[in-house]
């Protein structure tokens, strides 16, 4: 599996981005940059990791900084796909 498309793919329909997710690359800015991003967004994508790539997210797991630019949150479900 290609994670970052997988992921890119992810981000784009879970937070209804109509295609605009698809172009973000390490540094695109995430919390605070994209609206769809609240935290009703979030938790979406929390369940989406779980239902579409196989692995739940502990409380103790994530904060702020996870979300902070789209590489943050590639490094996290890169780490958990693989750990």
């Amino acid at each position: 599996m290609d994670i970052r498309n997988e992921l890119l793919k992810l981000v784009d329909s879970t937070l209804n981005l109509g295609g605009r997710g698809l172009a973000f690359d390490d540094a695109t800015p995430l919390i605070g940059a994209v609206p769809e991003l609240d935290s009703m967004g979030v938790v979406s994508l929390l369940t989406a990791f779980e239902e579409r790539l196989g692995f739940a997210v502990e409380d103790d797991e994530i904060d702020g900084s996870v979300f902070e630019t789209f590489g943050t949150l590639l490094a996290f479900v890169t780490g958990k796909l693989e750990g």
